[in-house]
């Protein structure tokens, strides 16, 4: 059921470091190809990476949880096994709207399905990451990563607490909570 995929589709951050193969990446992005696209341009395109080395490039140009500011991302043996690269092809036209949002969520889904899980990074040194990958700035901007992996957290929903904060946190176990606003609270009207 879509409701079940929703829910497990959380941003996990630390994963079990096992191999995510091309061919698992590339029926990620089938899924991706068939989205809409603003104006239907479909400028979006994407950079797989999977090789430990790679892997090892991509990692040192994210930030990982700016709630937790004493945690600088998972650590040895808890890493990606794999990212997806969201390029905007420039040659193609800048009005891809909000295409990388859907295609984001898409592939997050698909990888829910598989059995995966990852984390949407927005917060990328974009032009480390372009020089590591032999990305063309000039003809592709960098719009979001996608860290892939079998997640090894738990993360929790729970009710905004009275004060409401958002903030996600964790606990001793290291339990990742995630508050979320009521129902009530989202509709208007």
């Amino acid at each position: 059921m879509l409701k079940d995929l929703v829910a497990k589709n959380r941003s996990y951050r630390r994963f079990y470091e096992e191999a995510i193969s091309a061919e698992t990446l590339k029926e990620l992005i089938a899924l991706a190809r068939i989205t809409p696209s603003g104006a239907n341009v479909q400028a979006l395109k994407y950079r797989l990476v999977y090789t430990p080395e790679e892997n090892a490039q991509v990692f040192r140009t994210l930030r990982w949880a700016g709630a937790l500011p004493d945690w600088d991302g998972p650590e040895e043996g808890e890493r990606p096994s794999a990212y997806i690269v969201i390029l905007c092809d420039q040659s193609l036209g800048k009005n891809k709207q909000i295409d990388d949002g859907i295609v984001a969520q898409t592939i997050m889904l698909g990888a829910v399905e598989q059995g995966l899980g990852g984390c949407i990074l927005g917060n990328v040194r974009r032009e480390e990451l372009a020089q590591a990958l032999g990305i063309n700035l000039e003809q592709f901007t960098i719009e979001l990563v996608l860290a892939l992996g079998k997640p090894k957290e738990t993360v929790v929903l729970t009710e905004l607490p009275k004060s409401g904060d958002t903030r996600y946190y964790r606990d001793s176990k290291q339990i990742h909570y995630v508050p979320k606003r009521a129902l009530e609270d989202l509709i208007v009207g």
